[in-house]
C-alpha cells in the first residue's frame, strides 16, 4: 500500500454485493488502501507514532533522566511536525503526535513519575476503543464517520448504502476490541513494572494492533459495495439545474 494526499477514483453506484469480481472490484480495493493510509497517516504516520516513544525509553533506560528523555522525545515530535508541514501535508498529522507527546511531557514533568509520560497516550488508547465499540452498538460506527468523508460519501452509508454500514460497523467493532486488549495488557504494567518494563512493551505494541485493525478495515471494506459519491451526485443535480434553467430562459426567449 502507499499514501497519497486523496484518493482517485470512486464508483457513484454501490453493485450487487454479489456479483462476480471485475477489473472495478480491483480499482475500488485500491481506492480502500489509498483512503485507509491517508486517513491513518500511512508509512511516515507509524513511523512518527513509534519514534518519540522510542527516543524516550532509549534514553531513559540508559540514564534514567526524566528531563533529558521527555526534552528528546518532545523535540523529536517537533521535528517531525514541522517536516510535515514544510511538505504541506496533512495539518492534523502534523500536530496530533505533537499534541500528544506534548501531554505526556507535561503530566511527567508535573508528577516526577517518569511513567505517567504514557499515561496520557493510555488513557486516549482507552477512550478511543470505547468510542468505536460504542458508536457500532449505536449505529454509527466511528470509522465510518471517519472514512466517509474520504470516500466523498459522507453519511450516505447509513441510509442508502446497508452493506458500507455493515463493514464501518464490524471494522469499529474490531478496532474497539483490538485497542481494548492492547489496554488490557497496558494498564496493569503501569501499576506494577517498572518505567523501562512498560516503556519497551508499550513501543512493540504500537504498531501490530494498528496493523492488524486497519488490515480487517480492509478486509471488510473491500468486500463491501461501493461507496457513493454524493459530491458528484451534488455536481451533477447542480449541473441538471443550470441546464433546466438555460433551456426555459430560451424557450422564453424564443417564445418573446
Amino acid at each position: 500500500m502507499t499514501s497519497i494526499d486523496k484518493p482517485t477514483d470512486h464508483r457513484s453506484a454501490a453493485p450487487d454485493a454479489d456479483a462476480p469480481h471485475s477489473t472495478t472490484d480491483a480499482d475500488a480495493r485500491a481506492v480502500t488502501e489509498a483512503a485507509l493510509f491517508e486517513a491513518f497517516g500511512g508509512v511516515r504516520g507509524m513511523v512518527e507514532t513509534v519514534l518519540p516513544g522510542l527516543l524516550f525509553v532509549t534514553i531513559y533506560t540508559i540514564n534514567a533522566d526524566l528531563h533529558v528523555s521527555a526534552i528528546a522525545a518532545l523535540a523529536v515530535s517537533l521535528v517531525l511536525g514541522v517536516a510535515r508541514l514544510v511538505r504541506r501535508d496533512t495539518v492534523k498529522h502534523a500536530f496530533s503526535g505533537v499534541f500528544g507527546v506534548a501531554f505526556g511531557v507535561v503530566f511527567a514533568m508535573m508528577t516526577g513519575n517518569a511513567k505517567d509520560f504514557y499515561l496520557p497516550g493510555m488513557l486516549y488508547t482507552l477512550g478511543l476503543s470505547l468510542a468505536y465499540i460504542l458508536t457500532a452498538v449505536a449505529g454509527v460506527p466511528l470509522i465510518g464517520l471517519i472514512l466517509g468523508p474520504i470516500f466523498k460519501e459522507n453519511l450516505s452509508w447509513r441510509t442508502r448504502n446497508p452493506g458500507r454500514k455493515k463493514a464501518y460497523t464490524r471494522a469499529s467493532y474490531a478496532w474497539g476490541f483490538i485497542l481494548l486488549a492492547k489496554c488490557a495488557i497496558l494498564f496493569p504494567l503501569y501499576w506494577w513494572a517498572d518505567t523501562t518494563q512498560l516503556g519497551w512493551v508499550l513501543v512493540s505494541l504500537k504498531i501490530p494492533p494498528f496493523l492488524l485493525a486497519v488490515w480487517l478495515t480492509w478486509v471488510f471494506l473491500a468486500k463491501a459495495p461501493a461507496p457513493i459519491d454524493v459530491f458528484a451526485e451534488m455536481e451533477a443535480a447542480e449541473e441538471a439545474e443550470k441546464a433546466e434553467k438555460a433551456a426555459k430562459a430560451a424557450k422564453e426567449q424564443g417564445e418573446s
